[in-house]
């Protein structure tokens, strides 16, 4: 009887993420007429996990999700038009970032900060995966 040694392979799973904390941004958003006719700060928390079969590869920048042309996005889609609605304002952050293909699931929250006197903020959370 012959004993067959196998060579051990480590295997790993991989989760990437891409953070983006506490963004804070004067937009326009709100369904309230006094909303419309001024800007109001809007906390922004993200978090993007990527494609784990794509390794991160410096010399091809293309396999890393940039945070910083993340944010510029955002500013532009903010100060583009008024949302009345954060939940509008998500769908449309999520129609821009799952453009990209390393894109797979997206966690957002967004906050107004200063709607309510008698709160630190209020707003929403919202997950969306690619399937």
């Amino acid at each position: 009887m012959k004993i067959i040694k196998f060579k051990k392979r480590d295997k790993f799973r991989y989760k990437r993420k891409v953070i983006i904390k506490d963004l804070t941004l004067n937009i326009s958003v709100g369904i309230h007429s006094f909303e419309k006719k001024k800007k109001q700060r809007v906390k922004f928390n993200i978090e993007i996990l990527t494609d784990p079969y794509v390794s991160p590869n410096n010399k091809d920048l293309n396999s890393i999700l940039n945070y910083e042309e993340i944010v510029t996005r955002i500013e532009k889609l903010v100060n583009y038009k008024h949302h009345e609605l954060l939940e509008d304002l998500a769908e449309n952050i999520f129609n821009i970032l799952f453009k990209n293909k390393l894109v797979k699931q997206i966690d957002l929250k967004l906050e107004k900060l200063d709607i309510l006197k008698k709160t630190k903020s209020v707003g929403i959370a919202v997950s969306k995966t690619k399937i």
